[in-house]
């Protein structure tokens, strides 16, 4: 049997009380593809994520990463990298020290990967720094060096360029065209028009509900 890489969710519907978040979402997300989501805050996009990730479980309905049922076969995705809402580090550490401590968790790779991607995100790796004292765009970099740490086949992408200025959306994006590139599957919800039309391939709107049919 054929192994789907990438995402694959099929008729999932999440609801908090009376509340109904995601109705019969179905998407799909091919290696090497950019697909973007837009809505306004509330819409469910943060909640979709978080299903496919396995931060919250979906009352209805399947989510396949790479192969994997999220939830039965694997509570979080293995090859996943992640930046959804605000980043959390320990505050009194620097960036390289918050990596350090979240690269051993797995045990993947070693302080070389870790300063490459700080590196690759316009951060100084050698930077003492606690995070603290960072701006609200180094601690977006900071969040996405991790996401891409450890080479992940897929990417989920919360509104990743919040706090940068106009040079740091710049290189984000050639980043993350560059990670297109590379094959992985890439979920990309940003409230940016420009992010999404010279990024995404597909693009979906959620309204209050899924709409398929934008």
């Amino acid at each position: 049997m054929e192994v789907y890489s990438g995402i694959k969710v099929e008729h999932i519907y999440k609801s908090f009380g009376k509340d109904t978040v995601l109705q019969d979402v179905s998407l799909s997300i091919e290696p090497g593809q950019i697909f973007g989501v837009v809505g306004n805050n509330g819409s469910g996009k943060t909640v979709l994520m978080k299903c496919i990730c396995g931060f919250l479980r979906p009352d209805k309905g399947k989510i396949m990463v790479n192969g994997q049922q999220v939830g039965k076969d694997c509570d979080f995705p293995d090859s996943m990298g992640l930046i959804i809402e605000t980043p959390g580090f320990i505050p009194n550490l620097s960036g390289f020290q918050n990596l350090k401590i979240l690269a051993a968790l797995k045990g993947k790779i070693g302080r070389k990967e870790i300063k490459e991607s700080i590196l690759r995100v316009g951060l100084d790796p050698a930077m003492g720094k606690p995070v603290a004292k960072y701006s609200l765009g180094m601690r977006q970099r900071l969040g996405i060096a991790q996401a891409i740490m450890e080479d992940p086949d897929v990417l989920i992408l919360d509104e990743p360029f919040n706090g940068l200025d106009k040079a740091g959306v710049a290189h984000m994006r050639e980043l993350v065209k560059e990670l297109k590139s590379q094959g992985k599957s890439i979920l990309l919800a940003s409230h940016n028009v420009q992010d999404i039309e010279e990024l995404c391939d597909v693009v979906h709107e959620m309204e209050e509900k899924w709409n398929e049919n934008t």
